[in-house]
């Protein structure tokens, strides 16, 4: 009888080691794993309208991922290098919209009514971009802007950083809420909290200020939100699901999937530079009379462009 006890206590002690060897595995630097699955481009369609604003899908995710878990400098996901966006279909905000078709968004007839005259203007030359004057791009237009990103991974903030116009967008993952109701007022990048599942970051995003998606896109009012999950696809690349929510402008939330490859870098020599974007004055551009843009100052006949377009 005591043979037994011995040979069951060791038993015993065995399985309780391995069971602790296990947990040790699991979290062993570099083992994230998520709760939120990997959803089919039309499964995330059908999520964004399951949901009628921005605020009640993220907090659905964060209900699903059992509210998330705060990262360990020990086990941050990988996310260093120099990264840049694909020149798929151009800078189109959607890069599953058909090649020569219309942005995929579906519209309200007023802000439908108002990309198409964008695009038939576009056609005569007459075009406005509201970057033209330096002023930064903007969420969510910042998503398909061009050029050098850098992603900073922290336990309580991530930074996403794009080269143009040194355009930061700063995540709060440490719990806190957005800024109270009375302190808000819309900014180019609103105001970004999240939380991670895993190798996941979600995001929800308010506080933002209008401006088009892209050059001969919609526009977006100050009452988009957007809710976002990044994460690595494969080694060089990190995707992004993307919901846009803008009662205004947009029938039904906009969903859409970017992606940021990792560039080849070999000796190091990739770097974000500082950008100055009115450094040269011949980026002064102008609004002209009839919606269009000139350099100011700048023409080939002699005459003062100024006096065509508004000082």
């Amino acid at each position: 009888m005591p043979h037994r006890k011995k040979a069951l206590a060791g038993v015993i002690a065995f399985a309780f080691l391995a069971g602790a060897s296990a947990c040790a595995v699991a979290e062993t630097p570099g083992t994230l794993t998520a709760r939120l699955p990997d959803r089919t481009r039309e499964q995330n369609v059908e999520l964004g309208r399951q949901h009628k604003t921005a605020a009640e899908l993220f907090q659905a995710l964060r209900n699903e991922a059992q509210g998330g878990r705060r990262l360990e400098w020990n086990n941050l996901p990988d996310w260093s290098g120099v990264y840049s966006r694909p020149a798929t279909r151009g800078f189109a905000f959607d890069p599953d919209q058909p090649e020569g078709g219309l942005p995929t968004a579906k519209l309200t007839p007023e802000f439908h009514a108002m990309m198409l005259k964008r695009i038939e203007d576009l056609k005569r030359g007459i075009e406005w971009d509201p970057i033209s004057t330096c002023a930064p791009p903007g969420h969510p237009r910042w998503l398909t802007e061009p050029f050098l990103r850098e992603f900073v991974v922290t336990p309580d903030q991530t930074w996403l950083i794009n080269e143009m116009v040194n355009d930061i967008r700063r995540i709060y993952t440490d719990g806190r809420d957005h800024v109270p109701e009375e302190d808000r007022y819309p900014l180019p990048n609103g105001d970004s909290i999240g939380f991670w599942d895993g190798p996941k970051l979600v995001i929800h995003t308010n506080q933002l200020q209008a401006g088009i998606y892209q050059r001969a896109h919609p526009d977006y009012t100050d009452q988009v939100e957007t809710v976002e999950i990044w994460q690595k696809a494969d080694d060089k690349t990190l995707a992004v699901d993307v919901w846009v929510y803008d009662p205004p402008a947009l029938v039904e939330p906009w969903y859409v999937r970017q992606t940021y490859v990792k560039l080849d870098d070999p000796d190091k020599s990739l770097r974000i530079r500082y950008w100055h974007c009115s450094e040269n004055p011949n980026n002064t551009v102008i609004q002209t009379r009839e919606g269009g843009s000139q350099f100011r100052e700048l023409n080939f006949d002699g005459r003062n462009d100024t006096r065509r377009g508004k000082p």
